[in-house]
């Protein structure tokens, strides 16, 4: 179906146009002679039935023809051409329409295009980010995986843990019970047992109170003997002051014989001197001493036995004297009797 404004006749004025120039009426120089509308197949097809099966070839020159025929070929291609420009103008005034037509939507086309192309980076960048999030929290995952293993793991144990525990409760419930009633049992005994002591403890409390006053008299005792060992301790004290005087005035006098003892060494050098000549004159002195130690040795001698002749001497006069008196006594007891 040929296009709209693309009629036989309008193939047909283009061709007679072509014709009258002398050029060869072509499928292309018919379609460019028509403002480059309408299909070639149509175009074939209309010179086909205008009586052009084929297209000439271009060597061949157009048969000669005569004034007339070529005006009135002129005349009648050009009529035909200003009735089938109107077509050809409302042809291509809506081509032209079509044209801005698809133009705007080209570009409408083209914006949204490249608003698809941002949406797609966007979203690629989203995936990207998506992707790198998904494995993070794939690897997150196995890792809370492998927590959640080994949790439930600790879990169970804990369980097992959790039974014996249940166990141990149980069976210390049941000790709890014994040990509350041994417990009360003790406690009714301790009460009578308290009971029984209480008598005691009376008794011992007084006993206690009597020992508490005999400690009470021998801490008064020994508070006297505290006050008098810190009167003694003040009269240490002060005996100790006056003893440190007497240290520090026999300082000084050591410090004066100290000087003394200077001056005696000196003298004492020059003693030294002055004993050699009492050596001499002590040399002589012995001799002397000997020589009287004998005559001393003599005389003791001498009065040794001069003793030995006093004690016989004294021996007898005692024995005189006993004698004496036991004359004396003898008439006094003739009397008596």
């Amino acid at each position: 179906m040929a296009r709209g404004g693309v009629n036989k006749a309008v193939v047909q004025a283009a061709r007679l146009a072509i014709l009258a120039r002398g050029e060869n009426p072509s499928i292309d120089a018919v379609r460019i002679e028509m403002g480059n509308t309408g299909s070639k197949t149509t175009i074939h097809r209309y010179l086909k039935e205008l009586g052009e099966g084929t297209q000439p070839d271009d060597t061949e020159a157009p048969e000669p023809i005569d004034d007339e025929l070529l005006a009135l070929v002129s005349r009648l291609a050009q009529r035909l051409k200003e009735q089938a420009q109107e077509p050809i103008d409302q042809a291509r005034e809506q081509f032209e329409q079509q044209r801005k037509d698809l133009e705007t939507r080209l570009h409408e086309a083209e914006l949204a295009n490249t608003q698809l192309q941002q949406h797609y980076e966007l979203q690629s960048l989203a995936l990207a980010q998506e992707s790198e999030a998904l494995h993070s929290t794939r690897s997150m995952l196995q890792t809370e995986q492998t927590r959640n293993a080994g949790l439930n793991q600790a879990l169970a144990d804990f369980e097992l843990r959790l039974q014996d525990k249940d166990e141990q409760i149980r069976s210390l419930e049941e000790k709890h019970l014994h040990a509350r009633d041994a417990l009360e049992h003790y406690r009714n005994a301790v009460k009578e047992q308290r009971e029984q002591e209480h008598s005691r403890h009376e008794s011992q409390v007084q006993q206690l109170q009597m020992e508490l006053r005999q400690a009470q008299q021998s801490a008064l005792v020994r508070q006297d003997e505290i006050t008098q060992l810190h009167r003694d301790n003040e009269r240490l004290l002060t005996e100790n002051r006056g003893t440190l005087r007497e240290l520090s005035s026999l300082q000084e006098q050591l410090k004066q014989s100290n000087s003394r003892q200077d001056q005696l060494l000196e003298q004492a050098n020059r003693v030294d001197g002055e004993r050699t000549l009492l050596q001499e004159r002590l040399r002589a002195a012995l001799l002397e001493s000997q020589s009287l130690k004998q005559n001393v040795d003599e005389q003791l001698q001498i009065n040794k036995s001069l003793e030995i002749e006093l004690i016989k001497a004294q021996a007898e006069l005692e024995e005189s004297e006993r004698l004496a008196a036991a004359v004396a006594t003898a008439p006094d007891t003739a009397k008596d009797d």
